[in-house]
């Protein structure tokens, strides 16, 4: 297996906080990026036949790693909206996540956040950076 940089684990993070799903060539450490449907419905899947054949065709050739099921990510916005010092952003970030549409919700409060909504964003890429890092471990790469 070829060892993945950290900038390679930059690279898949991004691309998985974008909705898509990564394989990583284990010989030869390509990137293939596809779009996760669940999370694109509405795209149109064939731009990508390539890829998708190339990955199934050899998919034990691929180290995959796959976008966050919709709790994780709303644990994200959960945990920091509990680590904030900010009590009156604290309080409406929460409240957000307790009403329907908790996304949105949350999207519209920490857009309207000033400074704050940079450390949100900081603050995901770094958990989706643990996130490649723990799948990375959990297919048993231990050079993290």
């Amino acid at each position: 297996m070829v060892a993945i940089t950290k900038e390679q684990i930059k690279e898949i993070a991004e691309q998985l906080e974008c909705g898509f799903n990564v394989y990583c060539h284990k010989q030869t450490g390509e990137l293939v990026c596809i779009p996760d449907e669940n999370q694109h419905m509405d795209m149109e899947m064939e731009l990508w036949q390539e890829d998708i054949d190339k990955v199934e065709e050899n998919f034990q050739d691929y180290l995959p790693f796959t976008t966050m099921e919709s709790g994780e990510s709303f644990d994200i916005m959960a945990d920091f909206a509990e680590q904030l010092t900010d009590e009156r952003l604290q309080d409406e970030l929460i409240s957000a996540l307790n009403r329907s549409k908790p996304f949105r919700g949350f999207k519209h409060v920490i857009d309207q956040a000033g400074v704050q909504r940079q450390h949100w964003f900081d603050y995901k890429t770094k958990r989706f950076i643990e996130w490649t890092e723990t799948q990375l471990k959990l297919n048993g790469e231990k050079d993290v």
